[in-house]
């Protein structure tokens, strides 16, 4: 196996997506991997290594732009020498972690796709830390990657015991880890959830580490990091998302921080990280009870008898709320969007019939 198609394989083109290529061999694309995304221009890893690419206007013009070419995805690439490759084929995903844009606009980004395992960094101590593990865990349940919770900046604090449990508090079961990148604690257990093949992606709010424990991770300083600004909060390291190869095989992606982490996918569960709620509403009285109140509420009894706490009920409701808002907004962002497409169609027919009338 040359370096170059064991780099490939190193970077999980394994059985599943070399049969999901291979209908587009004969067209004469090569496989490749997006490692870099930056202001339209992709890096792509090839079987002849990186080369510099574009997608397709195919492809760019598409309706749907989260299936347009991102970070992780695997593509079929049409190497042309002395300028640009294109990337003119996405092959299907296996995950991707996908956020509402800033701004209000109801328009999907990929942060990476193709994630095996999503490690969810937040610094140690900080507050609110459960509140915002559980949207990022929500976001990573829809993502259908494997979520590792790590703990960072494990030495700045004397005794990490209340973070942690803090922290298993609202993991479900999933892995909490206590991590030091400067000292190096905790780093093997992170490690332990990576190896070939596998692509990891960090994600996690500004000033959480995510920089740092990439460099960790990566056996050195590839990923700038800063220090918090002057009122504690946390700074935009990267800017942009990258894959790196890891020392030990695999690959990683540190993705650009975080102030708001807003949810894209409306369907889905969640059960899957409110599972204490989901158990508790199993004897409330309605089966569609809201826990605001009606009467025979199980989950609101708990919280009055101190057996779930009143935050993490808020939280529910709250994303609750915000699924049903995106899921509204799609609606009628769909339906505007028929609209649309029918003014088109019906504009072209009547210049087509004027046309028709003017021989």
């Amino acid at each position: 196996m040359s370096t170059a198609s064991g780099r490939l394989a190193s970077l999980g083109f394994d059985a599943r997506f070399s049969s999901d290529f291979e209908a587009h061999r004969a067209s004469g694309l090569a496989p490749g991997r997006v490692v870099a995304e930056h202001r339209g221009r992709l890096v792509v890893a090839t079987l002849r290594g990186d080369v510099a690419a574009e997608a397709s206007a195919l492809l760019r013009r598409s309706d749907a732009p989260a299936d347009r070419p991102s970070v992780g995805d695997w593509v079929g690439v049409r190497e042309v020498f002395g300028g640009l490759a294109r990337v003119e084929v996405v092959l299907p995903r296996r995950s991707a972690f996908v956020r509402a844009v800033a701004g209000g606009v109801t328009r999907p980004q990929v942060v990476a796709a193709n994630v095996d395992v999503a490690l969810v960094a937040c610094a140690i101590g900080e507050a609110r830390t459960a509140r915002r593990l559980e949207r990022y865990l929500t976001a990573v349940a829809a993502s259908g990657a494997a979520p590792v919770v790590v703990l960072t900046k494990l030495d700045t604090v004397d005794d990490p015991s209340p973070s942690v449990r803090e922290a298993e508090s609202v993991a479900g079961g999933r892995p909490v880890l206590a991590v030091s990148a400067v000292t190096g604690e905790g780093i093997a257990d992170v490690a332990a959830h990576l190896g070939e093949g596998v692509t990891a992606a960090i994600v996690g709010p500004s000033g959480a580490g995510k920089s740092t424990l990439a460099n960790r991770l990566l056996g050195g300083a590839r990923q700038e990091v800063s220090a918090l600004a002057a009122d504690g909060r946390g700074r935009h390291t990267t800017t942009r998302r990258e894959l790196l190869a890891l020392p030990s095989g695999g690959a990683i992606v540190d993705t650009p921080g975080m102030r708001e982490l807003r949810l894209w996918d409306e369907g889905v569960d969640l059960g899957e990280v409110f599972d204490d709620v989901a158990r508790l509403a199993e004897g409330c009285r309605f089966r569609d009870c809201r826990h605001e109140g009606e009467p025979g509420c199980a989950v609101r009894r708990a919280v009055d008898e101190g057996e779930l706490d009143e935050g993490r009920l808020v939280s529910h409701a709250k994303l609750a709320a915000e699924l049903a808002l995106l899921a509204e907004r799609k609606d009628a962002r769909a339906v505007a969007e028929g609209r649309r497409r029918d003014r088109v169609f019906a504009r072209a027919v009547r210049a087509k019939l004027r046309a028709k009338g003017r021989k």
